[in-house]
């Protein structure tokens, strides 16, 4: 079984939207009326370039430079074959430049984001999340490697600082690192059926502990998590879509928007492009491509409520109180379709 399939079945089971067949997201009209408002691959989006380097077997994470003028940063997953290397590459999806991090804690047990925030005097810096997981919390703590972003594009060797970091709630897996461009504060995004949205202290301590601390919850098994550049949104993915959030009043945010992203072989990463626009979205595979997804230019409001809005889990929707016999069965189907999705996700991970 593909990875596609199986996380087409797992979409099924969750009755989240999926878009079939290997039709380019361009060719799928957004004003069908077989598609409902939070369906949609948005209209105008398209591949915005190919990884062309075979080096990039396992793209998990993505990041638009600071420094550099349509130049993304990206990296491999795991395993021996990998090295703690960053990769820029530019809007043809050529590689132009390649980081080896070294120093104190670096390594690469499991790299699955990458995103760009501020060093200690406020230069743009590269944060790589080491924070994956396939033993499900086995890890009892978890790092976050910080660089200086190069201000010359060569191959070269840069010392990273680490910073080591424990959850308040015991050890997860995860695939979403956030840094709020306003205050430079780092957020974790766990990626489980009852995803939760972490913050790191304000100020983490590359010589100290650092608890993560759940402030919200997160769709359903998140591959990667972005801001916007003005912090004013951000945005969660997942296998079939992404959920994009109203920050302007603090993280967490309010849910404003769901789209659903083009079908690929195994989607794990998100970045939103410089202008803030549009997010570009990849996926693992050698020679994959990167889609660019142009984002409304009118948002809708945020519904207002005494609590920030998230997108409701597997779990939360099973506990949700119901009466009756087809109460029970309708929480035994939730048990057996939560336990068979945990089944498929493991083996897209093997795969």
């Amino acid at each position: 079984m593909t990875r596609g399939v199986r996380v087409w079945l797992a979409a099924v089971l969750l009755g989240a939207p999926v878009v079939t067949g290997a039709a380019a997201p361009e060719q799928i009209d957004p004003a069908s009326p077989d598609v409902s408002a939070g369906e949609q691959v948005p209209a105008g989006t398209g591949v915005a370039f190919t990884l062309s380097d075979p080096r990039i077997a396992e793209s998990s994470g993505l990041a638009a430079s600071h420094r550099h003028e349509d130049v993304y940063w990206t990296h491999n997953d795991s395993g021996p074959d990998y090295g703690p290397v960053l990769y820029a590459v530019d809007s043809d999806g050529d590689t132009v430049a390649t980081v080896r991090l070294v120093g104190d804690g670096v390594a690469i047990r499991d790299w699955e984001a990458v995103a760009i925030g501020a060093d200690d005097e406020g230069e743009p810096a590269i944060f790589v999340a080491d924070i994956g997981d396939n033993f499900q919390g086995g890890w009892p703590e978890v790092r976050v490697y910080r660089i200086p972003e190069p201000r010359d594009l060569v191959d070269q060797t840069v010392t990273a600082t680490t910073f080591t970091l424990t959850y308040e709630d015991g050890g997860r897996d995860a695939e979403g690192l956030l840094v709020d461009p306003r205050d430079n504060r780092l957020y974790v995004v766990s990626k489980e059926v009852a995803g939760s949205l972490y913050a790191a202290p304000e100020q983490p301590d590359p010589d100290g502990a650092n608890t993560l601390t759940r402030v919200g919850t997160a769709p359903l098994f998140a591959t990667d998590a972005a801001f916007s550049p003005d912090g004013s949104r951000y945005a969660i993915r997942t296998y079939w879509n992404v959920t994009v959030y109203d920050a302007s009043g603090g993280v967490p945010g309010r849910r404003i928007a769901t789209l659903t992203l083009p079908e690929s072989d195994q989607g794990e990463s998100l970045t939103f492009t410089r202008d803030g626009n549009a997010l570009l979205v990849g996926s693992e595979g050698v020679h994959s491509p990167v889609w660019r997804m142009p984002l409304p230019e009118a948002m809708p409001v945020p519904v207002s409520s005494t609590e920030p809005e998230s997108t409701p889990t597997v779990a939360q929707q099973a506990a949700e109180p119901r009466t009756g016999g087809a109460g029970s069965l309708i929480l035994l189907g939730a048990g057996v379709a939560g336990v068979v999705i945990l089944a498929i996700v493991w083996l897209a991970r093997r795969g």
